[in-house]
């Protein structure tokens, strides 16, 4: 989705950034969310996707917005070949039908057709998306408490994880323990 998409998409990507945080995930929102505040977030994310800092995906059910995510590209000379995976986000009436399995596989391999060969998260932990990034052969790295404010504001910790993509997820792991 380029930026002129992304801005014309503003009000469908903002209910569904609302429902996400009604629903109770921690996506960086304190609930109830305005819709305002939402409107304008995802007007902000235009300029980077303009910029090629930001990739965004969207996933459709009968033409409206269910679902989305991003990969967030580092601009340092010495991270350009990892991604940050953010903001997946499924609308609660279309869970469970595969779309966040979509969006994540779209991204992983739009990373890896990009060159980028390892991708990293951030989740809540044993937050029901765990299980996603788990099932989808993600690595959990480690865990940091109080981490951030769940919808409700309370400190939750956040479990850190990461995944090799491209010909990094190709290369024997003996080989890649030995460097």
């Amino acid at each position: 989705m380029d930026g002129a998409r992304l801005t014309a998409s503003v009000d469908e990507l903002a209910d569904l950034l609302i429902d996400t945080v009604a629903s109770g995930a921690s996506i960086g929102f304190l609930a109830p969310l305005d819709r305002a505040q939402a409107v304008a977030w995802w007007r902000e994310r235009a300029a980077a996707v303009a910029a090629g800092r930001l990739a965004v995906w969207t996933g459709r059910i009968e033409g409206r917005i269910v679902g989305t995510v991003s990969l967030s590209f580092p601009d340092k000379p010495n991270s350009r070949h990892r991604a940050e995976l953010v903001k997946l986000m499924v609308h609660r009436d279309a869970r469970g039908k595969g779309l966040g399995r979509a969006l994540l596989t779209a991204a992983e391999r739009a990373a890896a057709e990009a060159g980028i060969t390892l991708l990293h998260l951030d989740t809540e932990t044993d937050s029901p998306a765990e299980r996603l990034y788990l099932s989808a052969g993600w690595t959990r790295a480690g865990l940091i408490p109080d981490y951030a404010a769940d919808p409700a504001g309370v400190l939750r910790p956040t479990t850190l994880y990461y995944k090799r993509v491209g010909a990094a997820a190709e290369e024997p792991v003996e080989n890649a323990l030995t460097r």
